[in-house]
C-alpha cells in the first residue's frame, strides 16, 4: 500500500508540474499583468529565448517578466553567442511607422538624383541639431527629401516655420535659413499653413523631440545622424514608392 502511494504521489507531482508548465504561456502572463497593472496598457507579451522570461511590451517600451508578473526586469536583453542585442532588434521592429500615415501635401519636398530612396525628417528650425543634420542630408544623393516642419521649440519657431512655409519657394526658403540664418520676408497675403497638422500627427506618432527621421520601410533614427550612418540605413531600409503615402503629389 505503501509503495503504491508513493507512486500515486509521484505521478500526481509530474501531472501538476505538467500542468503549471502548460499554463506558464504568454497569454496567461498577459493576464496576469493586466490585473496586477490595471493602468499600465500593455500592448503584447511573448515568449524569449529565455526560458520562464517573457517579453512586455508597453506602447514603444519594452521588459521582462517571469510568469507571475511580479518582478519586472528593464534593460537590454543580448544574446551572446550571436552577439545581437535582442530587445534593440526589437525595439526597431515596435517603432516604425507607416509612412503611409504622413500627409506629404504638409512636408517641403526635396528631390535629389533619381530620387529612388525616401525619408520623412521632422525639424524645427530652432533646433542646432536639425541645422547640423541638413548639412548631412546635403551629402545624400539619389533621396527624396520631406521635411515637416515641427515648431515645437515655441512660438519663435512657429513663426519662423510659417515664414518659410509661406515662401515663394520653400525648399530655398528653408535651405537658406538652416545654413544662414537668414529667413525670407514674411507673406503679405494670408497664407494657410500645417504647422498644427504636423504637430498633432508627431505627437500621435510619439516623436518627441527633433530631428527625427522616418526611412522607407518606417523605421525611425532619432537625433544627429551623420551621413555615412544615413547610407547605411538607407541601403538595409526598403524602398518605398512616394505614391504609397497620403499625398504623394508635392
Amino acid at each position: 500500500m505503501r509503495q503504491n502511494g508513493l507512486k500515486s504521489w509521484a505521478v500526481a507531482a509530474v501531472a501538476l508540474a505538467a500542468a503549471t508548465a502548460t499554463l506558464a504561456n504568454p497569454a496567461l502572463v498577459e493576464r496576469r499583468l493586466s490585473e496586477q497593472y490595471p493602468a499600465t496598457k500593455i500592448t503584447s507579451v511573448r515568449d524569449t529565448p529565455v526560458k520562464g522570461i517573457y517579453e512586455v511590451v508597453m506602447g514603444r517600451n519594452i521588459a521582462y517578466t517571469d510568469e507571475t508578473g511580479r518582478f519586472m526586469i528593464f534593460g537590454h536583453l543580448y544574446d551572446m553567442k550571436e552577439q545581437v542585442d535582442l530587445t534593440a532588434q526589437r525595439q526597431e521592429e515596435i517603432n516604425r511607422i507607416d509612412p503611409s500615415v504622413l500627409t506629404l501635401t504638409d512636408a517641403i519636398k526635396v528631390v535629389k538624383g533619381n530620387g529612388s530612396r525616401v525619408l520623412y525628417v521632422f525639424s524645427d528650425p530652432n533646433c542646432p541639431y536639425c541645422k547640423r543634420l541638413e548639412a548631412e542630408l546635403a551629402k545624400l544623393d539619389d533621396v527624396t527629401i520631406y521635411t515637416f516642419l515641427y515648431p515645437v521649440l515655441g512660438k519663435d519657431s512657429e513663426q519662423k516655420s510659417r515664414t518659410i512655409w509661406c515662401a515663394k519657394d520653400r525648399a530655398k526658403a528653408w535651405s537658406d535659413f538652416m545654413e544662414g540664418g537668414k529667413l525670407p520676408a514674411a507673406p503679405s497675403a494670408e497664407c494657410s499653413d500645417p504647422l498644427q497638422r504636423n504637430i498633432r500627427l508627431g505627437r500621435e506618432l510619439g516623436i518627441n523631440g527633433t530631428p527625427t527621421i522616418i526611412l522607407g520601410n518606417g523605421s525611425i533614427v532619432t537625433g544627429l545622424v551623420p551621413v555615412a550612418e544615413l547610407q547605411r540605413r538607407l541601403a538595409d531600409s526598403t524602398p518605398q514608392r512616394v505614391s504609397a503615402a497620403k499625398g504623394g503629389r508635392p
